[in-house]
């Protein structure tokens, strides 16, 4: 049957829940059945999954969806990822739906760095251990450390631990010429101020970047022949201006290397929306590279092309959130508290030398300090109320989710974002979000997923 496979977006996330408890159904007269109809997939959970592209849909000719998988990326392990969900439409089963879903999340994960693929089945359903086992899967001792927490889960959720197996399948690492897969964070401005101009013109500022576990997708496939193509076009950015392709151009003038590059991005973050799309896009293009071209330059001299592109560019380099000074270069690290965010998309964007420019911007704000923003003190932004002024979506957007809490700019705008404690309630309120805006939900992280992935890729190596 010919069927296309996609990542899933949030619109799908009710069609993927019914599949699931369809194909549930197959398991009635199971000894595991009373499990499996009292359980089914938590909608926030998946949407989740969802924001981190962890879920991809295969879809018949007319575009609808008849199955799905989902990858669970939540072990300790970083070079391991498990398979949380795989379900098939039964009335589509035994036509090659499941076996290209299972296929295509594991090339996904070897390409991202992955070095094992686990999962728990059950041992006497031909559609499960043994479908599993042709496609290079082995059964492995569930007692081992790694699947503690597997089965921990299964126990809360009332799954018989005797009818479980647990399996594995190693992967090998991407060769040369091979795509690979890295992650390229957005982050937040958890308050921003300008203190100051410098004598070269540039503000002086300060800032709290906060890391997300969401963001844009960088494919990257070495070439031997040094040149460096984007392969996929971004609206609205020439291949000459995006700042993936020049990261790629310059790391290959400094080294002076022979290498080439083929460079995809999958956009995820919006453009214009103050969240470090291209700024974190050219960082990972660094630091990536740095790897496949086996350059070995420190962080330091990576930081410092990447402030030669942007700004921005070194918080993402060196993968921790942070206390930033000067124009964003000096970066403290630092621990902050768990928290989940929605953040807003107004799709309005907000030219940043426009606001530089504004007569009614506050640039001599007094300096603050790291207790006073843990305190609570500091949380304004000193371009929000010119933005507010200027941009009435992003205002209209600020005011929704300003009933929900304190509502935040990032950056210079125009994506706003809310600050909650729970993954449920930012699911609650980006549930509610109005259909003229985009809400995604994210979580802060101290250190950024591309740390994980370039550690990932090392050990793969």
């Amino acid at each position: 049957m010919p069927c296309s496979i996609e990542r899933a977006d949030w619109v799908r996330i009710d069609a993927l829940c019914a599949i699931e408890r369809k194909a549930v159904q197959l398991f009635r007269g199971h000894p595991a059945w009373p499990s499996y109809a009292a359980m089914s997939i938590p909608p926030e959970l998946l949407q989740r999954a969802v924001s981190q592209g962890l879920v991809w849909v295969a879809s018949n000719e007319t575009g609808e969806p008849v199955g799905f998988v989902w990858l669970d990326a939540e072990a300790d392990d970083h070079g391991v990822i498990g398979i949380a969900e795989i379900d098939v439409l039964p009335e589509h089963g035994r036509r090659g739906i499941g076996a290209a879903l299972l296929e295509h999340a594991c090339q996904w994960a070897r390409a991202a760095g992955y070095r094992r693929v686990d999962l728990g089945t059950l041992a006497d359903v031909r559609w499960n251990a043994p479908f599993y086992a042709r496609h290079g899967f082995q059964v492995v001792d569930k007692r081992e450390p790694a699947f503690a927490w597997a089965r921990q889960r299964d126990r809360e959720n009332g799954f018989p631990d005797h009818l479980r197996v647990f399996m594995s399948r190693h992967l090998s690492a991407p060769a040369g010429g091979e795509w690979t897969v890295w992650p390229a964070p957005a982050k937040l401005n958890l308050f921003l101020r300008i203190c100051g101009r410098r004598a070269d013109g540039y503000h002086e500022l300060q800032t709290v970047f906060r890391l997300l576990d969401w963001g844009d997708e960088i494919r990257l496939r070495w070439r031997d022949d040094g040149r460096i193509r984007r392969l996929r076009d971004v609206p609205g950015v020439p291949a000459d201006m995006d700042l993936a392709v020049r990261a790629a151009q310059l790391l290959q003038q400094h080294a002076g290397t022979t290498a080439g590059v083929d460079i995809e991005v999958e956009k995820r973050i919006p453009m214009g929306g103050g969240l470090g799309g291209g700024s974190s896009d050219a960082a990972t293009v660094l630091v990536a590279l740095n790897q496949l071209w086996k350059l070995d330059l420190d962080e330091d001299v990576l930081a410092g092309l990447g402030r030669q592109l942007g700004a921005d560019v070194p918080v993402f380099v060196r993968g921790r959130s942070a206390w930033g000074e000067g124009v964003g270069e000096k970066l403290t690290p630092l621990g902050l508290p768990r928290r989940h965010y929605v953040v807003v998309d107004p799709h309005e964007s907000v030219p940043t030398a426009a606001l530089f420019q504004a007569p009614e911007l506050t640039r001599n704000a007094p300096r603050a300090t790291i207790s006073s923003f843990a305190s609570g003190e500091t949380t304004e932004n000193a371009f929000a109320p010119v933005v507010r002024a200027r941009h009435p979506r992003v205002a209209a957007a600020l005011d929704w989710l300003g009933g929900f809490g304190q509502a935040r700019l990032s950056g210079s705008g125009g994506c706003v974002f809310l600050e909650t404690k729970s993954c449920d309630r930012a699911m609650e309120i980006a549930g509610q979000c109005p259909a003229a805006f985009t809400a995604t939900v994210a979580a802060g992280v101290d250190v950024s997923p591309l740390q994980h992935a370039l550690a990932r890729h090392r050990g793969a190596s």
